[in-house]
């Protein structure tokens, strides 16, 4: 391969030479860039996966061999870059970039960070993280055969969070198969079961483990024993789903243990896997079909697909839904083919069955009907082309970056656009992130408020909540068993009513957020909140909060140039620079420091400053019978 360096003016191959770069992502993009990163002269690089490398990878992901399967991405992709460019100097991180050993100040060691990420909760972390961090960031990604590439730049350019994005419809097939984190994952890979059921197989819509797959470093010997699979009631065995399902008589226990038994057993042998994940919970149709009724309440009142049934009551659904469907293909005949129709209500029984019942095995939130038939959709295929211009234009962006000309950057997509500015009401990296929440304080749980609101919503990771009611009052926080009472109380409770406000931590993404409460009784059915347009003036103001202590704009100090004010002119000295990686970090000025069990800002760990995470200024009485325990 040819080095490109030469083309480039002795200053700015240079600086090309001697900066740090960190790449997060070693998969489609991540390979072709560092690629063209040691081509074009980077020398000093690191980069970060979590992921194993998948025989699905290998059609796309130079450069992974056969013999790499079930090895590091970061680590081989690292080793496979020295063989053509033996003198750069590469570190290789086998571990997810959320884990707070990544915080701010390991962000602040790099001029550039390059986001190769497949996943847009990776995304919005390091979109905060940076933010902190005052590094640039070349956020990119692919679908199909479109792709983009930007760059982001505090005060000056949005964040990836300024604009709301259209619901994630490409994902790794071994992500599918075997550790699927969010629902979207298990209705895909319930699609995918149906087509292998009853529908066109397609090779590349396999959704049991793959027995050839050296991932797991156990005794091939041992793998019947350690799985526990029987024959009786489907072994993983080197048969099509179909053929198998047809050699059962598509007898719907046998199914169900085969999927959510089976071959969940098949995958905890894969040691690597679950090193840091959790790991799933197999499913016995015995063991579910003994299950207490209590457990298998239905929550949701209103219409059948709306409501979100118990395992039990899933479990039924599958099995009806596939005696349903085995009458049909046995109707069309020999060799027939059933097609997959969101409209079909036994084929939507099918997959809103076996997705909630994967949903559970991997510890997810399980989702009505109505939520499933929403979210399914379309597959779109990774394609290699698409990842090779990516990942040029990348360095491309990058030169102009390092060459002092970020003026010069701009949107790729299918035509070069300016970049854009920083959305007013962006709740991320406004100078004060303010946002309005609608809700029914009589109703809504604090438990809500954390998990649905704070957490799924807003993204945050660890959030800690204090009422502004002039006492400080801690609703929620992130120190464990601390405010565990309060999950199962209405947020009324706390005093908490129309207009009330609520000042969110989260010193894991040095991230803070003031969120205003507006109580409202006619929320349309099913619906427990609604997002409004900032309001910060439709709320009043804390009681007894000092006029400085209200600037709550997140990152560091040096980094609160309020992005969004057209009061105050933007000098070139004054821009300020965000980065985003692919898991979460601590933030420079305020990072994550857990000492005894204390989370507070870096500088009042040394100071003993009052910026610490504030005291309780009175306690309301607990009983034994508020305590409720959490997994």
């Amino acid at each position: 391969m040819v080095q490109l360096v030469g083309s480039l003016r002795k200053e700015l191959a240079d600086s090309v030479s001697s900066c740090r770069v960190l790449v997060v992502g070693a998969g489609g993009i991540g390979c072709e860039l560092l690629k063209n990163l040691v081509l074009t002269g980077f020398k000093n690089i690191e980069v970060i996966d979590l992921d194993t490398i998948d025989v699905s990878n290998l059609n796309r992901q130079f450069l992974f061999q056969k013999k790499h399967v079930g090895k590091s991405k970061a680590q081989v992709a690292k080793e496979s870059v020295l063989q053509f460019c033996p003198e750069a100097n590469i570190t290789a991180y086998h571990d997810s970039i959320m884990n707070p050993d990544y915080n701010v100040e390991f962000f602040k060691n790099f001029m550039l960070v390059m986001n190769a990420l497949d996943n847009r909760a990776a995304r919005n972390h390091v979109n905060r993280m940076c933010l902190a961090a005052n590094i640039p960031l070349i956020e990119s990604g692919t679908a199909g055969y479109l792709g983009q590439v930007t760059v982001i730049k505090k005060g000056l350019t949005e964040c990836y969070e300024c604009q709301p994005k259209p619901t994630q419809k490409t994902f790794p097939g071994c992500t599918i198969r075997n550790t699927p984190s969010e629902p979207i994952h298990c209705i895909v890979w319930a699609k995918y079961l149906y087509n292998q059921l009853f529908g066109e197989e397609d090779a590349d819509q396999e959704v049991s483990p793959d027995t050839a797959d050296p991932e797991a470093s156990w005794d091939p010997a041992q793998t019947a024993a350690r799985a526990g699979a029987s024959n009786q009631d489907g072994d993983i065995k080197r048969v099509s789903t179909k053929d198998w399902a047809r050699s059962t008589g598509y007898d719907p226990v046998k199914i169900f243990n085969k999927l959510f038994k089976d071959d969940i057993m098949y995958l905890l042998t894969m040691d690597k896997l679950w090193k840091k994940r959790k790991a799933p919970q197999p499913l016995d149709w015995a063991v579910v079909q003994e299950m207490a009724y209590i457990q298998e309440e239905v929550s949701g009142q209103g219409l059948r697909d709306q409501q979100v049934l118990g395992v039990k009551g899933y479990a039924q659904l599958f099995c009806n839904s596939v005696e349903t469907l085995r009458s049909q293909l046995a109707e069309k005949g020999e060799g027939a083919q059933l097609v997959w129709d969101k409209d079909d209500p036994p084929a939507m029984d099918f997959v809103t069955a076996a997705a909630n019942l994967r949903m559970h095995v991997f510890s997810m939130n399980m989702k009505s009907r109505f939520d499933v038939k929403s979210m399914a959709g379309n597959i779109i295929p990774a394609i290699a082309t698409t990842n090779a211009v990516i990942a040029g234009l990348i360095v491309l962006e990058a030169l102009k970056i390092l060459s002092g000309d970020l003026e010069q950057c701009r949107t790729k997509l299918l035509v070069p656009c300016a970049l854009d500015p920083p959305n007013t009401n962006c709740y991320v990296c406004a100078s004060k992130p303010e946002v309005t929440v609608k809700l029914n304080v009589h109703k809504t749980l604090v438990q809500s408020l954390q998990d649905k609101i704070l957490k799924e919503k807003f993204g945050m990771v660890a959030p800690d909540v204090q009422i502004e009611d002039g006492k400080g009052t801690i609703l929620i926080s992130s120190e464990e068993g601390e405010t565990d009472a309060n999950n199962s109380k209405c947020l009324s409770e706390f005093g908490i009513r129309n207009g009330s406000r609520l000042q969110v931590d989260d010193f894991l993404q040095d991230y803070t957020l003031l969120v205003n409460l507006l109580h409202c009784e006619d929320l349309e059915k099913d619906v427990e909140f609604e997002v409004v347009g900032d309001a910060p003036d439709k709320a009043p103001p804390a009681p007894n909060v000092p006029e400085e202590d209200k600037n709550i704009a997140n990152g560091n100090q040096d980094s609160a140039l309020p992005s969004t004010s057209s009061k105050v002119p933007i000098e070139k000295d004054d821009v300020l620079i965000v980065d985003s990686d692919e898991e979460p970090s601590s933030s420079t000025m305020e990072a994550a420091v857990e000492m005894g069990g204390v989370k507070r800002k870096l500088e009042d760990v040394e100071t003993g400053g009052a910026g610490s995470k504030r005291k309780r200024l009175f306690e309301l009485p607990i009983n034994d019978d508020d305590i409720i325990a959490l997994d």
